[in-house]
């Protein structure tokens, strides 16, 4: 029960982390695109509560997905239009990348040198690999084109046909997420209960696996030339 509570806070304090850093940065590069809206609704700041939408704070802690608050902005104060829109729907997913490659040495210092102290070296290690595995996650996550994530913003700013498929991306997006989570949160309770074949039909496990074991190779294999 302790390492589960502990498990359980690290995974907490790892989403602060991310979910603030990738919402920071689609804020500032809006701000420098030309945006100041961001800036004026407070959103140009690294104060996690600025960013923090509560039922996708609980998703991402106990399934692993979720979201925070989206940045608002007024695309009609870029400089260029759709430039801008490229550069602030992808900063996110840009900044969970360069969160998970900085994070990473983190967590092979506290494996190979942080000292048995109890409940901190447990909490550290849990922290510093869920910062890693969620900011990687995130970055897969948001890269799905279905509103109101990442991955259909880019498609937006890019894109100047307004197709069936766009249309259905747009109008059902956000339905078809929803049920991909709850899907991903009943698979694991089962998992949790003694169900363990349930682990084979959750959809968006099969992302946070592919994110740790594909995207995350190019991270661990620069940082495994060091000699720890």
């Amino acid at each position: 029960m302790a390492d589960y509570l502990i498990e359980l806070l690290a995974s907490l304090c790892a989403v602060i982390i991310v979910l603030t850093l990738h919402e920071f940065a689609h804020a500032f590069v809006a701000y420098k695109c030309g945006d100041p809206t961001p800036k004026w609704n407070g959103r140009l700041s690294l104060n996690p509560f600025r960013h923090f939408d509560l039922v996708g704070l609980l998703c991402f802690t106990f399934v692993g997905f979720g979201w925070a608050k989206p940045v608002a902005i007024n695309p009609d104060n870029f400089r260029k239009y759709r430039l801008g829109m490229g550069l602030t729907a992808s900063a996110g997913i840009v900044m969970n990348y360069l969160t998970a490659l900085l994070v990473y040495p983190l967590y092979l210092i506290v494996w190979f040198y942080m000292p048995s102290v109890p409940f901190v070296a447990d909490l550290l290690e849990y922290f510093f690999y869920f910062v890693f595995a969620y900011s990687l996650s995130f970055f897969v996550f948001n890269l799905l084109p279905l509103y109101p994530l990442d991955g259909f913003r880019i498609l937006d700013a890019f894109n100047k046909r307004r197709g069936k498929i766009y249309r259905f991306l747009r109008n059902y997006g956000q339905y078809i997420l929803f049920g991909l989570i709850v899907e991903s949160f009943l698979c694991q309770l089962l998992v949790r209960f003694g169900v363990p074949q349930m682990a084979m039909f959750n959809i968006l496990g099969w992302f946070m696996r592919f994110a740790t074991d594909i995207l995350g190779w190019p991270i661990t294999a620069l940082w495994g030339l060091i000699p720890w």
